[in-house]
């Protein structure tokens, strides 16, 4: 099978505050334009080849999973939820320690809360 006419096993969604902010959409334009394409294209990956353990995506637990991008000087970290065959993107950072901080995993919990929860977060 061709792979440019293989269809993805998850849609990929950006994870949506009440005021209808995009957070990890801001992030990712805040980025250069290189780091922009690693990091789609380590998200794209992940959405045509779910699932995929490690280097690329790590489960972080309670149903979120990080895709790990290693871009020209610093690392990033796209944290997301799987939810009825959709990737949720909920929290996107540049790494700077080599443990995900409780602050980045806790936020990205509380979205994935929201998510599942059924609220339009």
């Amino acid at each position: 099978m061709n792979g440019a006419n293989r269809e993805p096993i998850l849609n990929v969604n950006f994870y949506k505050t009440d005021s209808g902010k995009e957070p990890v959409r801001d992030w990712l334009n805040s980025l250069s334009r290189e780091e922009k394409k690693i990091i789609g294209e380590d998200i794209k990956t992940a959405q045509f080849g779910w699932p995929i353990g490690m280097p690329l995506i790590r489960a972080l637990g309670q149903g979120l999973y990080e895709v790990r991008s290693n871009l020209v000087n610093r690392i990033s970290r796209v944290i997301f939820s799987v939810e009825s065959g959709r990737m949720i993107l909920l929290h996107g950072f540049i790494k700077k320690d080599q443990k995900t901080s409780k602050k980045d995993f806790e936020l990205s919990l509380k979205r994935h809360t929201k998510v599942k929860g059924g609220t339009r977060s």
